[in-house]
Protein backbone atom coordinates (compact mmCIF):
# COMPACT_ATOMS: atom_id res chain seq x y z
CA UNK A 1 0.00 0.00 0.00
CA UNK A 2 1.02 3.64 -0.33
CA UNK A 3 1.02 6.62 -2.63
CA UNK A 4 4.63 6.44 -3.78
CA UNK A 5 6.73 9.59 -3.91
CA UNK A 6 4.32 12.43 -3.01
CA UNK A 7 6.83 15.00 -4.23
CA UNK A 8 6.49 13.62 -7.78
CA UNK A 9 3.64 14.02 -10.26
CA UNK A 10 3.13 10.26 -10.29
CA UNK A 11 2.62 10.13 -6.53
CA UNK A 12 0.34 13.20 -6.58
CA UNK A 13 -1.79 11.58 -9.29
CA UNK A 14 -2.26 8.48 -7.12
CA UNK A 15 -3.25 10.72 -4.18
CA UNK A 16 -5.60 12.73 -6.43
CA UNK A 17 -7.37 9.59 -7.66
CA UNK A 18 -7.58 8.18 -4.14
CA UNK A 19 -9.37 11.34 -2.92
CA UNK A 20 -11.86 11.41 -5.81
CA UNK A 21 -14.60 10.04 -3.53
CA UNK A 22 -13.11 10.83 -0.14
CA UNK A 23 -12.85 13.97 2.00
CA UNK A 24 -10.00 12.59 4.14
CA UNK A 25 -7.34 9.88 3.99
CA UNK A 26 -9.25 7.79 6.54
CA UNK A 27 -12.77 8.16 7.91
CA UNK A 28 -14.99 11.23 7.86
CA UNK A 29 -12.92 13.73 9.82
CA UNK A 30 -9.29 14.89 9.90
CA UNK A 31 -7.00 12.34 11.60
CA UNK A 32 -3.34 11.52 12.05
CA UNK A 33 -3.52 9.81 8.66
CA UNK A 34 -4.10 13.23 7.06
CA UNK A 35 -1.32 14.76 9.16
CA UNK A 36 1.24 12.12 8.10
CA UNK A 37 0.40 12.34 4.37
CA UNK A 38 0.15 16.16 4.45
CA UNK A 39 3.70 16.44 5.80
CA UNK A 40 5.03 14.38 2.87
CA UNK A 41 4.00 17.04 0.34
CA UNK A 42 6.47 19.76 -0.58
CA UNK A 43 3.65 22.26 -1.06
CA UNK A 44 0.20 22.74 -2.57
CA UNK A 45 -0.50 20.35 -5.48
CA UNK A 46 -1.00 21.88 -8.92
CA UNK A 47 -4.55 22.74 -10.00
CA UNK A 48 -4.56 19.70 -12.29
CA UNK A 49 -4.63 17.53 -9.16
CA UNK A 50 -7.93 19.09 -8.05
CA UNK A 51 -8.93 16.45 -5.48
CA UNK A 52 -5.50 16.52 -3.83
CA UNK A 53 -5.51 20.35 -3.86
CA UNK A 54 -8.96 20.49 -2.27
CA UNK A 55 -7.84 18.10 0.48
CA UNK A 56 -4.54 19.99 0.97
CA UNK A 57 -6.34 23.33 1.42
CA UNK A 58 -8.80 21.76 3.86
CA UNK A 59 -6.03 20.29 6.07
CA UNK A 60 -3.98 23.50 5.83
CA UNK A 61 -7.00 25.49 7.06
CA UNK A 62 -6.60 23.83 10.48
CA UNK A 63 -3.23 25.52 10.96
CA UNK A 64 0.33 24.27 11.28
CA UNK A 65 -0.26 22.14 14.38
CA UNK A 66 -2.06 18.93 13.40
CA UNK A 67 -0.96 17.01 16.49
CA UNK A 68 -4.46 17.41 17.94
CA UNK A 69 -5.98 15.31 15.15
CA UNK A 70 -7.39 12.00 16.50
CA UNK A 71 -5.85 8.64 15.79
CA UNK A 72 -2.35 7.17 15.89
CA UNK A 73 0.23 8.17 13.29
CA UNK A 74 1.62 5.36 11.14
CA UNK A 75 4.27 5.14 8.46
CA UNK A 76 3.11 6.99 5.34
CA UNK A 77 3.21 3.73 3.34
CA UNK A 78 0.45 2.33 5.57
CA UNK A 79 -2.02 4.72 3.92
CA UNK A 80 -3.38 4.88 0.41
CA UNK A 81 -4.76 2.57 -2.28
CA UNK A 82 -4.04 -1.14 -2.43
CA UNK A 83 -1.67 -2.38 -5.08
CA UNK A 84 1.02 0.30 -4.81
CA UNK A 85 4.12 -1.16 -3.24
CA UNK A 86 6.08 0.43 -0.44
CA UNK A 87 9.65 1.46 -1.27
CA UNK A 88 11.81 -1.53 -2.05
CA UNK A 89 14.04 -0.86 0.91
CA UNK A 90 11.03 -1.24 3.23
CA UNK A 91 9.89 -4.47 1.57
CA UNK A 92 13.30 -6.11 1.63
CA UNK A 93 13.47 -9.06 4.09
CA UNK A 94 15.62 -8.59 7.16
CA UNK A 95 19.19 -9.85 6.91
CA UNK A 96 19.67 -13.43 8.05
CA UNK A 97 21.35 -14.44 11.28
CA UNK A 98 24.78 -15.94 11.78
CA UNK A 99 23.46 -19.41 10.85
CA UNK A 100 23.17 -18.53 7.15
CA UNK A 101 25.79 -19.97 4.85
CA UNK A 102 28.50 -17.37 4.17
CA UNK A 103 28.82 -18.75 0.64
CA UNK A 104 25.39 -17.24 -0.18
CA UNK A 105 26.60 -13.70 0.56
CA UNK A 106 27.07 -11.68 -2.64
CA UNK A 107 30.36 -9.79 -2.42
CA UNK A 108 29.56 -7.84 -5.58
CA UNK A 109 26.40 -6.03 -4.47
CA UNK A 110 23.71 -7.96 -6.36
CA UNK A 111 21.20 -7.09 -3.61
CA UNK A 112 21.66 -3.40 -4.41
CA UNK A 113 21.10 -4.14 -8.08
CA UNK A 114 17.87 -5.99 -7.25
CA UNK A 115 16.70 -3.03 -5.16
CA UNK A 116 17.41 -0.61 -8.00
CA UNK A 117 15.54 -2.80 -10.48
CA UNK A 118 12.54 -3.10 -8.15
CA UNK A 119 12.49 0.65 -7.58
CA UNK A 120 12.71 1.33 -11.32
CA UNK A 121 9.85 -1.10 -11.99
CA UNK A 122 7.74 0.54 -9.29
CA UNK A 123 8.28 4.02 -10.73
CA UNK A 124 7.44 2.78 -14.24
CA UNK A 125 4.18 1.26 -13.00
CA UNK A 126 3.29 4.44 -11.09
CA UNK A 127 3.96 6.55 -14.17
CA UNK A 128 1.83 4.26 -16.36
CA UNK A 129 -0.97 4.35 -13.78
CA UNK A 130 -0.83 8.15 -13.58
CA UNK A 131 -0.86 8.49 -17.38
CA UNK A 132 -3.90 6.22 -17.65
CA UNK A 133 -5.82 8.12 -15.00
CA UNK A 134 -4.89 11.51 -16.45
CA UNK A 135 -6.76 10.66 -19.64
CA UNK A 136 -10.07 10.42 -17.80
CA UNK A 137 -12.35 13.49 -18.00
CA UNK A 138 -11.75 15.81 -15.06
CA UNK A 139 -14.68 16.30 -12.68
CA UNK A 140 -15.25 19.63 -10.98
CA UNK A 141 -15.15 18.89 -7.25
CA UNK A 142 -17.51 21.05 -5.21
CA UNK A 143 -18.33 21.40 -1.52
CA UNK A 144 -21.12 22.99 0.48
CA UNK A 145 -19.94 25.01 3.47
CA UNK A 146 -22.04 26.35 6.37
CA UNK A 147 -20.40 29.30 8.12
CA UNK A 148 -21.12 30.79 11.55
CA UNK A 149 -20.41 34.52 11.48
CA UNK A 150 -20.41 36.04 14.97
CA UNK A 151 -20.90 39.80 15.61
CA UNK A 152 -19.31 41.88 18.35
CA UNK A 153 -22.48 42.46 20.36
CA UNK A 154 -26.27 42.80 20.24
CA UNK A 155 -26.00 46.28 18.73
CA UNK A 156 -24.33 45.04 15.53
CA UNK A 157 -26.47 45.65 12.42
CA UNK A 158 -26.91 42.04 11.27
CA UNK A 159 -28.58 43.03 8.00
CA UNK A 160 -25.56 45.14 7.12
CA UNK A 161 -23.23 42.34 8.25
CA UNK A 162 -24.91 39.87 5.89
CA UNK A 163 -24.82 42.43 3.08
CA UNK A 164 -21.05 42.77 3.55
CA UNK A 165 -20.55 39.01 3.50
CA UNK A 166 -22.47 38.66 0.24
CA UNK A 167 -20.29 41.29 -1.43
CA UNK A 168 -17.42 38.78 -1.35
CA UNK A 169 -17.04 37.45 -4.90
CA UNK A 170 -14.72 34.87 -6.38
CA UNK A 171 -14.68 32.48 -9.30
CA UNK A 172 -16.14 29.22 -8.01
CA UNK A 173 -18.09 30.80 -5.10
CA UNK A 174 -21.91 30.96 -4.86
CA UNK A 175 -23.69 32.25 -1.75
CA UNK A 176 -26.87 30.49 -0.61
CA UNK A 177 -29.49 30.68 2.11
CA UNK A 178 -28.90 32.31 5.49
CA UNK A 179 -30.58 32.80 8.85
CA UNK A 180 -29.97 34.45 12.22
CA UNK A 181 -29.46 32.11 15.18
CA UNK A 182 -29.68 33.31 18.82
CA UNK A 183 -26.54 32.69 20.89
CA UNK A 184 -27.56 34.40 24.14
CA UNK A 185 -27.80 37.82 25.79
CA UNK A 186 -29.74 39.18 22.82
CA UNK A 187 -26.88 38.39 20.42
CA UNK A 188 -27.54 36.54 17.17
CA UNK A 189 -25.04 34.99 14.79
CA UNK A 190 -25.38 34.78 11.02
CA UNK A 191 -25.46 31.27 9.57
CA UNK A 192 -24.88 31.40 5.84
CA UNK A 193 -24.44 28.63 3.26
CA UNK A 194 -22.20 28.71 0.21
CA UNK A 195 -21.11 26.30 -2.53
CA UNK A 196 -17.49 26.40 -3.70
CA UNK A 197 -15.33 24.75 -6.32
CA UNK A 198 -12.69 23.06 -4.19
CA UNK A 199 -9.68 23.91 -6.35
CA UNK A 200 -10.62 27.61 -6.47
CA UNK A 201 -12.03 28.56 -3.06
CA UNK A 202 -11.00 27.27 0.40
CA UNK A 203 -12.25 27.89 3.93
CA UNK A 204 -9.16 29.94 4.76
CA UNK A 205 -10.02 32.36 1.93
CA UNK A 206 -13.60 32.73 3.17
CA UNK A 207 -12.58 33.28 6.79
CA UNK A 208 -9.98 35.88 5.85
CA UNK A 209 -12.34 37.85 3.61
CA UNK A 210 -15.23 37.84 6.09
CA UNK A 211 -13.11 38.90 9.09
CA UNK A 212 -11.89 41.84 7.02
CA UNK A 213 -15.23 43.44 7.92
CA UNK A 214 -13.86 44.05 11.39
CA UNK A 215 -16.47 46.67 12.34
CA UNK A 216 -19.14 43.96 12.22
CA UNK A 217 -17.45 40.56 12.54
CA UNK A 218 -15.84 39.15 15.67
CA UNK A 219 -15.08 35.65 14.34
CA UNK A 220 -15.96 33.05 11.70
CA UNK A 221 -16.31 29.29 12.22
CA UNK A 222 -16.98 26.44 9.78
CA UNK A 223 -20.16 24.81 11.09
CA UNK A 224 -20.38 22.14 8.37
CA UNK A 225 -18.32 21.05 5.37
CA UNK A 226 -19.62 18.49 2.88
CA UNK A 227 -18.48 17.35 -0.56
CA UNK A 228 -21.14 17.51 -3.25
Amino acid sequence: MGFGDLKSNAGLQVLNDYLADKSYIEGFQPSQADSVVFKQLSGAPAATFQNALRWYNQIRSYGADTSSFPGVAKDVNAYGPAGVSAPASAAKPAAGGDDEDDDDFDLFGSDDEDDEAAEKLKQERLAAYAEKKSKKPALIAKSSILLDVKPWDDETDMAELEKCVRTIESDGLVWGASKLVPVGYGIKKLQIMCVVEDDKVGTDFLEEKITDFEDFVQSVDVAAFNKI
